[in-house]
This record gives structure tokens, C-alpha cells and sequence, in this order.
């Protein structure tokens, strides 16, 4: 079998699990919100309501079938794109998330640039000095990052440059004061497209500190990857065999060192990208940032159910298929990967 058909295949077999991974998380999602305590009909009447009127509710929400049917009503609704209503707002599950994901990935993506940038900035250099003070202090870094607690490093990081200083935002992403420009949901990209300088910089303002502090706490991974990585590719022979040839070690670090070291970090970046989705809660309650995360949060408090279906489902989809970007991704252009 040569490599063109034998990466067709992995392909296809790939992408013919995700579709079954998506089916047992959305089926454990459903399960454990029906076993976890509270009545979704106290989110909606409150636990003063009569109970006639709790029986209404419960019909109303098909509460009152047996779990089985309610079961295959979720799974005939996900497959036809039906995420169900709110229990509170009766909006429609799909439209919230709609709304919600493009502040998320709006965070995510400028706090994952964030930390390639200070990450490979901080291994990159470490390892071109090893064993000097700039490689210590490269790995102060990543060990101090890795191990600060998002909470504390945010709420630390807010207080300071906002409540103190003043330089940007507590909070939000864009002043409460007149209405942000519509388009696509992202709004640096809005702002660009409208032409409104000033609704770019109010955007990048509120976007600096909850990006800037979670992009800094993922840069240490990023950081250490890259250095680990690098330090073993330079052990390796090919690289030996360069210096015998006397390749400069800087044309060796860069050119030959280098590109062998990303592929484990293209991996690191593709399950950051895909946690970072719903993984940034702590950041998102923190600077009140209306992103998924929160939203999913603020459904859980109230025992909206559908809503936090719905979130986690579609999280999960992002989740599978950025994973199997990646994979495919490493298995096209690493000739070492067999499949």
C-alpha cells in the first residue's frame, strides 16, 4: 500500500469516528444532566409554583415522558440541527451559541497568538544560550506560568492594570455606552470592515488584558515544548552531521533544529485552540467577557438544560474535528507517522 492510499484510508477512518465520539459525549451529557440534582421547572416557575401548574410546566417541556423517549427526542432533534429552547427565554439554543461563540473564539485565537509569540520568543532563546542565565530564566518562566492559577493571575492582572492604573477596561468587551458594529460577531473584524477606527480601538482595548493574561498563562507550555523538543533535535544525528560539514549554529538552529521541533508543538496548539474554546471560563468570568464559557455558566446556575446541551455539544464538535485537523495535519506533512 503506498502512502497516498494508506493516508486516504487514516483519513477516512478518522473521520468516520467523529461522528461516534460526538454520539457517546452528547449521550453522556444528556444522561448526567437528568441524574444531577435540581428540577429544570424550578428554573422556569421558581419553587413556589402549585403543582398544577408544575405539571403544565413538565408536559410543556416533555419532561414528563419517559427518559428513553426524551432521549431519542434529543438525539432526533441534535441530528436535524434542533439544539431545543431556553427553559427561561425560550430563545432558541442554536441562536444564543450563535451569538456567544464569536466573542469566544474572538479571545481564543488572539490569546493563542499571544502565546506562540511569548513562547517561542522565550524557548527559542533559552535553548540558542543553553545552560546560560537567559535559558534559567526561560524556564522560571515556564515552570511560574504553568503553575500560577488562572483565577489569581487574572484577578491579580485586573486589578492592577485597570483598577489601579486604569489603562484599559475592568471588564466587558466593548463600552456599554452605544452599540458595537454588526457583522460577522467578531468585532475587530467589524470595526475593520465598517471603517470605525474608534469601535477598534474601544474592541482592542477591552480585548488586551483578558487576552493578553491567558495567552501569557499558555505561553509557558509553548515555551517549555519548544525547548524540549529542540534540545533532543540537536542530540540527533543529521544534526551532528551539519556541524561536521560546518554549518554555522545559528543556520543549524533555525534550519535544520527548528522546523523538526514544531510538529509536536503544532499539536500542543491544535488541543489549546479546541480547549480554549470552552476551556476559558475562569478568564471569561473574571472580565465579564460575554463568551460561550460564561453563558454556559450562567446556564448552569439557572439549570437551563437545553442550553447546556447544547454549549457542550457543540464545544465537543469543535473539539473532535480540530483534533482530527491536527492529526491528519501531522500525518500529511511527518513522513515518520505511520498509519
Amino acid at each position: 500500500m503506498n502512502r497516498a492510499t494508506a493516508l486516504l484510508k487514516y483519513s477516512a477512518t478518522r473521520l468516520a469516528l467523529a461522528p461516534i465520539m460526538l454520539w457517546l459525549i452528547s449521550s453522556m451529557v444528556f444522561l448526567l444532566l437528568r441524574v444531577a440534582p435540581g428540577d429544570p421547572v424550578d428554573a422556569v416557575l421558581g419553587n413556589r409554583a402549585d403543582a398544577l401548574a408544575r405539571e403544565v410546566m413538565r408536559a410543556k417541556l416533555g419532561l414528563d415522558q419517559p427518559l428513553f423517549n426524551q432521549y431519542l427526542n434529543f438525539l432526533n432533534g441534535l441530528i436535524h440541527g434542533d439544539l431545543g429552547e431556553s427553559l427561561n427565554t425560550q430563545e432558541p439554543v442554536s441562536q444564543i451559541i450563535v451569538k456567544a461563540l464569536p466573542a469566544s473564539l474572538e479571545l481564543g485565537l488572539t490569546a493563542i497568538i499571544v502565546a506562540l509569540v511569548i513562547g517561542f520568543g522565550v524557548g527559542f532563546t533559552g535553548i540558542a544560550r543553553p545552560e546560560g542565565k537567559t535559558d534559567l530564566a526561560g524556564r522560571l518562566y515556564g515552570i511560574g506560568t504553568y503553575a500560577l492559577p488562572p483565577f489569581w493571575a487574572a484577578m491579580l492582572i485586573q486589578l492592577f492594570f485597570a483598577a489601579n492604573l486604569g489603562w484599559f477596561p475592568v471588564g466587558g468587551r466593548f463600552p456599554v455606552t452605544y452599540l458595537p458594529p454588526e457583522g460577522t460577531g467578531f468585532l475587530i473584524i467589524d470595526s475593520l470592515l465598517s471603517g470605525n477606527f474608534l469601535a477598534l480601538k474601544d474592541a482592542l482595548m477591552h480585548l488586551f488584558l483578558p487576552a493578553g493574561t491567558l495567552g501569557f498563562l499558555l505561553s509557558g507550555i509553548f515555551s517549555r515544548s519548544l525547548r524540549v523538543n529542540l534540545e533532543k533535535t540537536l542530540k540527533a544525528g543529521h544534526i551532528e552531521a551539519a556541524r561536521c560539514r560546518g554549518i554555522k549554529e545559528r543556520k543549524i538552529l533555525l534550519f535544520h533544529a527548528l522546523p523538526n521541533s514544531l510538529l509536536p508543538v503544532l499539536t500542543i496548539t491544535g488541543l489549546t485552540v479546541a480547549s480554549l474554546i470552552g476551556g476559558a471560563l475562569l478568564i471569561e468570568i473574571t472580565f465579564s467577557w460575554p463568551g460561550i464559557a460564561l453563558r454556559l455558566q450562567e446556564a448552569i446556575s439557572q439549570r437551563d438544560y437545553p442550553i447546556v446541551q447544547g454549549i457542550i455539544v457543540v464545544i465537543s464538535m469543535l473539539v473532535v474535528f480540530i483534533g482530527v485537523f491536527v492529526d491528519l495535519l501531522i500525518a500529511l506533512i511527518d513522513p515518520r507517522v505511520s498509519y
